[in-house]
């Protein structure tokens, strides 16, 4: 099979294609025809080694897929690595059958991406009806979705932020309230502003430097700030913990794979958001479709912030 390897750590340069022997069945695994490939800006880290666990070479990045079973079924898997491939192994607790009225491309965005957002939401922000919410990177895979769950579970106000004029429309359309530019001089000042003059509840922050900063000076007392990513690569200024309690202020982090000491974590909000998706109460973007072999070009747009949405590679193309 078709598959893309690294086997030194790098930038997007490091990512080849080559020929693999197909994976084969396993206890407990089945072997899925991969149909959409999910991109995560977590695998540019894992690419550089510089994600939140040490990473092993060589390696087929990739942890997740849709594509279809031995035996027809259509399924979306988390599959920890191995994704960017022409077949996977699909472990059958974290394997998800998709059905009919979703795409195999919103069934991968609901994996890593939609589950993201629904614990940033339900678990770690425990987000009450008619709080304000800010997201950040609106127009990115978890913002898409987290603009959309928010306004459907009772936000009173969220507040996308993006890098660009056209991605800010499209969090305006998905129900943010109003957006804010991602390279505000004044974070603080600027999600007050769009928030009425007033301090902001719960801020999704994934950018990390003085978008975190900015983004802890505008919690409101009792604000919750949950930290899933530093797309910026730049550190945020270090906390003093004494500086929390002035305004009771709560700094989290979350990462999905965390989830899986306990499977119904996963299982429960998944079938939560396959509904929602098949109902059309949420739509989940999908961005830009890659052939398998151009996955440097995709690492490189979404580096870049040229992506929206969902990115896919298409093993088929």
């Amino acid at each position: 099979m078709r598959a893309i390897q690294i086997s030194e750590f790098g930038g997007p340069e490091v990512l080849k294609i080559v020929e693999l022997p197909d994976p084969q069945p396993a206890d407990g695994f089945d072997v899925v025809d991969v149909t959409a490939a999910g991109v995560n800006y977590a695998d540019t880290h894992a690419t550089e080694n510089s994600y939140l666990q040490a990473q092993t070479l060589p390696q087929v990045p990739g942890s997740e897929v849709a594509g279809v079973t031995a035996d027809g079924r259509r399924v979306a898997s988390l599959v920890g690595s191995g994704g960017y491939a022409e077949k996977a192994l699909a472990p059958r607790g974290v394997t998800f059958d998709i059905p009919d009225g979703v795409s195999d491309g919103a069934a991968v965005a609901l994996l890593v991406q939609g589950l993201t957002a629904w614990h940033l939401l339900k678990t770690c922000a425990r987000m009450q009806p008619g709080e304000s919410v800010v997201v950040h990177a609106a127009a990115g895979g978890v913002g898409t979705l987290a603009v959309q769950l928010a306004k459907h579970w009772g936000a009173g106000r969220v507040i996308g932020t993006a890098s660009s004029e056209e991605k800010r429309k499209l969090a305006e359309s998905l129900g943010a309230d109003v957006t804010v530019p991602a390279d505000a001089d004044d974070m603080n000042a600027a999600l007050r502003e769009a928030n009425g003059g007033k301090k902001v509840d719960i801020v999704l922050e994934m950018v990390g430097g003085p978008t975190f900063d900015g983004s802890l000076h505008a919690l409101a007392p009792f604000g919750r700030l949950i930290v899933f990513g530093m797309a910026s690569r730049v550190a945020p200024t270090p906390i003093a913990p004494n500086s929390l309690m002035v305004g009771s202020k709560t700094v989290m982090g979350f990462w999905l794979v965390d989830c899986m000491r306990d499977l119904s974590m996963l299982s429960g909000p998944m079938a939560e958001l396959l509904d929602l998706t098949a109902q059309g109460v949420l739509t989940p973007i999908v961005g830009a479709t890659y052939p398998l072999a151009d996955a440097r070009r995709a690492h490189e747009d979404m580096r870049a912030r040229a992506t929206t949405g969902k990115v896919i590679l298409d093993p088929k193309a």
